[in-house]
């Protein structure tokens, strides 16, 4: 559970929104225990379960629209406490500009750890496919924060 947690925080980028999101993943789980099949491990069962929910909340967000609190805006006359929170800050709001496929399949293999197919067995796409999309990730991630990448961690072409 806190895996899942993890996960729905950083793809909500909201507490509360992620809590629901983990109690919904699991209620769904157990109302269709009767479903599972034994193809591959109970938590790739349920990350799949979990991004299927956030996917078809954000669909549902973009119908009805979503209205954002006046305590969540910036104020610019504050500094950030220390020069790492910006840098947080700037990666965060640089994961949320990725598209939603770019942005999930980064914060499985980042975030959780997975293996390359076990993440992709969760989203649903071939390995390779996962693979394309982490890259077109990372690079956007640099260009979006102007790091340069590291020569071992420069995509083999």
């Amino acid at each position: 559970m806190p895996a899942l947690r993890r996960y729905a925080r950083a793809l909500t980028r909201n507490a509360d929104r992620a809590d629901d999101l983990v109690q919904d993943c699991l209620e769904r789980a157990i109302s269709r225990r009767g479903l599972f099949r034994p193809k591959g491990t109970v938590r790739a069962w349920l990350f799949t379960i979990l991004v299927n929910l956030h996917r078809n909340g954000l669909r549902a967000d973009r119908r009805r629209g979503e209205p954002v609190p006046v305590e969540m805006l910036p104020d610019p006359a504050v500094p950030a406490p220390q020069p790492g929170h910006l840098a947080l800050a700037e990666v965060a709001r640089a994961i949320d500009t990725l598209p939603l496929e770019q942005k999930e399949a980064l914060l499985l293999i980042a975030l959780e750890g997975l293996a390359y197919q076990e993440a992709a067995t969760i989203l649903g796409i071939p390995p390779g496919t996962l693979m394309s999309r982490l890259s077109r990730a990372r690079a956007a991630l640099r260009t979006l924060t102007g790091t340069p990448a590291e020569p071992h961690l420069r995509t083999v072409k």
